[in-house]
């Protein structure tokens, strides 16, 4: 099997990856230079480099409406069923948490106590291969009562 060894410099920092040139190889790299303090504790990385050897698809926002479209008025439930919808939508593409190289996450009148429900959703459903993420506070979102949306870049094969 033949093996590809690569080097990065960002800031200071050189990162090396190294892995398989096989087609189906679609690792990550998560790169949080030292400089710009640890985000893993916040549930999200700084960066995340794609392999050159794949696609990329874009999940659309992800509201926290469940299989009948109800809705429910928690902020927690909705970020849980979101997270869960997500997951739907991973699965139809035949990929898992390990494939998404970016979230972005829009929030209803954002506060710093929701910040403890969202970082709680993102580690239970990525674990440590924490994607890039940003929040987004906004004032509403398509539908009145959402209170939450998530959408994600994904790496597939090719």
């Amino acid at each position: 099997m033949s093996h590809t060894i690569k080097h990065l410099l960002i800031g200071g920092l050189i990162i090396m990856t190294m892995g398989s040139a096989a087609a189906n190889d679609l690792k990550l790299t998560i790169v949080n230079p030292p400089q710009l303090g640890d985000p893993s504790p916040n549930g999200y990385s700084t960066a995340v480099i794609v392999p050159a050897n794949a696609r990329v698809a874009y999940i659309s926002g992800q509201g926290g409406h469940d299989s009948t479209g109800g809705l429910s008025p928690e902020f927690a439930v909705q970020v849980k069923q979101a997270y869960a919808n997500l997951r739907t939508a991973l699965d139809a593409l035949g990929a898992s948490p390990d494939q998404v190289a970016k979230l972005t996450v829009f929030v209803v009148d954002h506060e710093m106590s929701k910040l403890g429900v969202l970082t709680q959703n993102v580690k239970e459903m990525f674990g440590d291969a924490l994607p890039a993420q940003t929040l987004v506070p906004v004032p509403k979102l398509a539908v009145d009562p959402m209170l939450f949306e998530v959408e994600a870049v994904v790496v597939l094969p090719q």
